[in-house]
């Protein structure tokens, strides 16, 4: 059933060799339709690794990933109108992961993939202009992996010229 975490999800990530060699990663809070990331979230601060989240910016595509300074800071977050929890606006007191030592690895949502790294999002962009963004940080783009469940992987997703293929899917049976 979807919104359920999964054992062989977070198995999968923590296995994996980029996760393991990774010190800054960024990685989202999931929506009901989405794979569970709060026992990901966990583990990152269980390895002593530093976890970024999403606060996006309504009515743009602007997205900054602000560090989280632990799994229970996360209730300290604001619910938005998208049902999203994130950062409030005015709390500037978080590290932006590109003003300070960039990302390894960044965990990426989405509605659909195909197995040529093609991502379908929200529509909204907010990933691709981040990873624009990443691109122009010294550390450069980091390793971008995609939580799906089989059902979003397709024989082809619609792209944009502005679109970033990830480098890589996890995927899961119900």
């Amino acid at each position: 059933k979807r919104g359920t975490s999964s054992w062989k999800t977070l198995c999968s990530v923590i296995s994996h060799p980029k996760y393991q060699e990774s010190k800054r990663i960024a990685i989202f809070l999931s929506m009901p339709d989405e794979i569970q990331t709060e026992e990901i979230i966990k583990d990152i601060f269980k390895q002593g690794k530093e976890c970024f989240i999403p606060r996006y910016k309504p009515h743009s595509n602007h997205m900054d990933m602000l560090k989280l300074s632990s799994a229970e800071d996360i209730s300290s977050l604001t619910l938005t109108s998208w049902n999203i929890l994130q950062p409030s606006d005015d709390d500037s007191a978080r590290e932006e992961a590109l003003a300070g030592g960039g990302l390894d690895l960044i965990f990426m949502p989405g509605l659909g993939f195909d197995k040529k790294g093609n991502r379908l999002g929200r529509g909204k962009g907010y990933y691709d202009t981040y990873l624009e963004r990443c691109m122009k940080h010294a550390r450069g783009k980091p390793y971008t992996i995609a939580l799906a469940f089989r059902e979003q992987i397709c024989e082809s997703v619609p792209v944009a010229e502005n679109d970033v293929q990830i480098d890589e899917i996890l995927y899961e049976d119900h």
